[in-house]
């Protein structure tokens, strides 16, 4: 009986146990694919699309607007989160631009609250924001412009700076970027060029790429940590140079243009970065406006570049296909070309998307578009740890101990500081000293205001440091006695100011006239910051839609600036602006230039520790700066036939042809910046100058601070492919780096350079690296280059097939007595007969090769182009210095020389020329030695 009530109750225990372990094991199965973190993000994609109604997957290409949305006693009542969002999630979270950053996160926390708790799946939102120079909204860190931020030719503080924004954003609950702009700034009237890091590609998707790893991370494509956000490319592409110069206007550019200088810097951030977004721009190229273009938003974003994240399209992109293109006739049709051609998001509400449930439903357009589209955003959701709770939530009363720190606004001032541009210090009249100065004006409309550029919550001098603020703070305990005049405004033509500017000037030992710009903001209120009345009817003069057809300082800022130098007194002029101005008079008349592009809220202190020293400019122009605005598109990377053909450019004085009063050429060229010392360049030596496709090209060369003060230079390094198939730049940069060095203190740069980097887009518009030879320089500016050699690249066919006819000689180094610049001495060893050297004009020349040890030789063979030696003399060498003739020709005839000898054991042989057959300078497509 025992035995039978014993196994009773273990039977009863074991079926219960066993009963509680199936319902958990069925409790787990049950738990959607979607919700589990240990899965991968594609399963989780498919197993949520699987689950979601038309409705809801449609709501995914929204944005949406929190209008209507109320903090009463810091949080948002549940009721209206109801009537606004009425049970949905929805793709991306509208910001409040420019509102108060705390505002912005207590509407992020409860919106994301809503998102996840309320709805039927719990799909979160993903909250955006703009952070061009930090986040769009007041009480953020505001960082220099883009434009200043390619001034300091720095990647590796711009990705310290976009680390730190996106600590501040984060701590608001934003999870997505709409930044960095990737356009390039090649037309300065286009409004938007202080967006830019620059003219030039390279710079561009370098700058990018920093911004890009420091706001997301150095390994973006596991996911998104806790601190970082995800960014946003925009804008794609060919926007930059409209027509006119007038924004949205239609773009004419050619494939093989638009793939190598403006799709270039997306490519390289698409393919080295893994950004999460792409913004496709406003514009027209070839008659497609980007959004509803499927060459660019999916052959060439997804299938050739392997983009795996979303599109969002540009504010009002996608209507734009019917009620600017007209490629459209209404909003359903632009709500179809759209999402067919890849833009997954309609920004900022959805004015044409709202019919997709219709269209669907109607058979206009397949369900399949729409999965496509809600499966990219939810990638990117999953990405960002929203699912999984990574991103903590919003702690409102934590803010400040994450935004607009003390270490931000130190780096805010960093930044500035680096980004400064010392155009002319004559006489070296910077820095100055407070120790020999009794008085000091400040001068100007930008003297005591503050300019942050567009995309800026504010302008008002309580949110950051003016010129005037900096200088006072850097003479504060001195009896330097500082003056302020105004003198006029921005754009008010009214000189009245300009006999107090002049008095002031008069009665201090140096007067710094701070002119310039100023740009539109969003949000925070404008009234009576930034001058009189009068002035508050012109906002801006750069920015998103304040193009223009000039490019001189506005206003009658330049009169002023000429009416003080009149005074004779020391002048440093002092240019805080968006665009860059074409200035011939300030160049050469004012004494001293700064060029300070936007520089943040700490900018003042910035001039100021630059004016006296504390800080050694460092900063290199972006851009070219043209002359007139008739000289746009004026660019470094221009064309052989760029800068005009016939070489007499003409004065008013004495017309010329290109142009007929005017110079081609730039005022200051890109790269361009003085600093407080002086800085050597020498021995540039490329360790493989002649190179296989898949060779790595190294070189290096030595950079000395040769002055007696510490400081930071750039060097640049460019490149020429000597003959291309397809017309290709004078020089384009490959290599930059910013280096510190103390007085007298040397350094030894390494680089390398894929082959892959020297591609071109041939006549079949295929991208190909083709063979020969490729001018490589390095200087301080594009104008500015102290070091130039050659190396050349040979495709492994013709290596084979011509080693053995160049002997001992192929791929050996080889120099000469002079060499024109498209053909220099290494060409003679490379095995190809489609490369020559060619000397510059004069009877006797010479052309060496060192076979690198020696070798016992009998034979030499010269391979003459037209242009061959009448007399010449074979000699060898053991040591370079003394030479033995082996062979004296003294009545040849061109073409291909076979010279044989006794065997001679050496290690350097010599083409002495003597006599020229013809005007021009030896030209010898390649030596043989045997």
């Amino acid at each position: 009986m025992a035995k039978r009530v014993f196994f009773v109750v273990f039977a009863a225990i074991f079926f219960s146990v066993q009963f509680c372990y199936s319902q958990s094991q069925s409790g787990k199965e049950k738990m959607p694919a979607y919700k589990n973190a240990n899965l991968p993000v594609n399963v989780r994609v498919k197993d949520l699309l699987s689950r979601m109604t038309l409705e809801e997957k449609v709501r995914q290409t929204w944005e949406q607007h929190t209008g209507g949305l109320e903090i009463v006693d810091g949080e948002i009542a549940q009721k209206d989160i109801d009537k606004l969002f009425e049970g949905y999630s929805y793709g991306t979270l509208q910001a409040r631009f420019g509102g108060p950053i705390k505002e912005q996160a207590i509407i992020n926390r409860d919106v994301q609250k809503y998102a996840l708790e309320k709805t039927r799946l719990g799909i979160p939102v993903l909250p955006m924001h703009e952070t061009l120079h930090g986040i769009l909204a007041t009480g953020a860190t505001i960082y220099p412009q883009t434009i200043a931020q390619g001034a300091t030719w720095n990647p590796e503080l711009i990705k310290e700076m976009s680390s730190a924004i996106a600590v501040e954003g984060a701590a608001a609950g934003i999870s997505q970027s709409l930044s960095p702009m990737l356009t390039l700034a090649r037309d300065h009237r286009w409004g938007r060029v202080e967006e830019c890091f620059g003219e030039c590609p390279k710079l561009v998707a370098e700058m990018a790429i920093a911004y890009i790893k420091g706001m997301q991370g150095e390994d973006a494509e596991k996911g998104i940590e806790p601190g970082k956000m995800a960014c946003m490319l925009k804008v794609m592409a060919g926007y930059e140079i409209p027509s006119g110069g007038i924004n949205i206007a239609a773009t004419s550019l050619g494939e093989r243009e638009f793939r190598s200088l403006y799709l270039y810097p997306y490519e390289q951030a698409v393919k080295r970065a893994y950004p999460y977004s792409v913004m496709p721009s406003y514009n027209v190229v070839d008659g497609l406006p980007a959004h509803a273009n499927h060459w660019l938003l999916t052959k060439v974003l997804r299938d050739e570049w392997g983009f795996e994240g979303y599109t969002y399209s540009d504010w009002g992109g996608v209507p734009f296909n019917h009620s600017l293109h007209k490629i459209t006739a209404n909003a359903k049709e632009s709500a179809i070309v759209c999402l067919k051609a890849g833009n997954d998001l309609e920004a900022p509400g959805p004015s044409c998307y709202k019919y997709l449930v219709e269209l669907v439903k109607d058979g206009r357009i397949d369900e399949k578009y729409v999965d496509q589209a809600a499966g990219r955003m939810l990638k990117v959701k999953f990405l960002c740890g929203l699912f999984d709770g990574v991103p903590e939530p919003v702690d409102v009363d934590k803010l400040d101990e994450k935004i607009h720190t003390a270490e931000h606004v130190a780096l805010a001032r960093r930044v500035a500081e680096e980004s400064i541009i010392l155009l002319k210090n004559e006489g070296n009249m910077l820095p100055l000293k407070k120790d020999k100065m009794k008085s000091i004006a400040l001068i100007g409309p930008n003297a005591d205001q503050v300019q942050f550029g567009d995309y800026s919550p504010t302008k008002s001098n309580h949110m950051g440091v003016t010129v005037l603020e900096g200088v006072k703070g850097f003479l504060a305990g001195t009896d330097v006695k500082i003056s302020y005049a105004k003198g006029c405004g921005i754009t008010d033509p009214d000189r009245s100011g300009f006999d107090e500017a002049v008095e002031t000037a008069e009665q201090s030992d140096v007067a710094v006239v701070v002119v310039g710009d100023t740009s539109m903001i969003i949000g925070g209120g404008v009234g009576g910051v930034i001058g009189n009345e009068s002035e508050q009817k012109y906002l801006a003069t750069a920015g998103e839609g304040y193009d223009r057809t000039t490019l001189t300082i506005p206003g009658v800022q330049e009169d002023l600036v000429k009416a003080v130098v009149a005074t004779g007194k020391p002048v440093v002029v002092v240019l805080v602006h968006g665009r860059p101005f074409a200035m011939p008079w300030l160049k050469d008349n004012a004494q001293v230039i700064l060029d300070v592009f936007y520089p943040g809220e700490q900018g003042g202190n910035a001039v100021a520790d630059v004016l006296f020293g504390k800080v050694n400019p460092s900063g290199k122009l972006p851009v070219t700066l043209p002359r007139s605005v008739g000289h746009l598109p004026q660019t470094y990377d221009y064309l052989p036939c760029g800068r005009g053909y016939y070489g007499v450019p003409g004065t008013v004085e004495k017309p010329g042809r290109d142009y007929v009063f005017s110079s081609p050429e730039p005022l200051w060229p890109f790269g361009f910046g003085l600093s407080y010392t002086t800085f050597a360049y020498s021995d540039l030596v490329i360790k493989n100058a002649v190179a296989g496709m898949s060779d790595k090209i190294r070189f290096s060369f030595t950079v000395k601070n040769t002055g007696s003060r510490a400081g930071k230079e750039v060097t640049q390094v460019y490149y020429n492919d000597v003959v291309s198939s397809t017309v290709t730049a004078t020089k384009r940069l490959i290599r930059f780096k910013k280096i510190e060095l103390g007085p007298g203190e040397s350094r030894r740069l390494s680089f390398e350079i894929d082959p892959d980097e020297l591609a071109i887009w041939n006549m079949d518009m295929e991208r190909v690296v083709e063979p020969g030879a490729f001018d490589l320089m390095a200087g301080s500016s594009s104008d500015d280059i102290f070091l130039k050699s050659s190396f050349s690249l040979m495709t492994p066919v013709m290596i084979e097939r011509d080693k053995a006819k160049f002997g001992l000689a192929y791929g050996k180094k080889a120099w000469a007595s002079s060499e024109l610049a498209a053909y220099p001495a290494v060409n003679v060893t490379t095995g190809s007969e489609s490369t020559r050297w060619a000397a510059g004009q004069g009877g006797e020349q010479w052309i060496t090769v060192d076979l690198e040890q020696p070798q016992v030789i009998d034979n030499v063979k010269l391979y003459w182009e037209t242009a061959y030696g009448k007399e010449y003399k074979i000699q060898l060498s053991s040591d370079n210095r003394t030479w033995e003739t082996v062979s004296h020709v003294k009545n040849n005839d061109g073409g291909l020389d076979e010279i044989s000898f006794s065997p001679q054991k050496a290690r350097y042989v010599r083409m002495y020329g003597i006599k020229l057959a013809t005007r021009w300078g030896y030209s010898l497509y390649g030596i043989s030695v045997n």
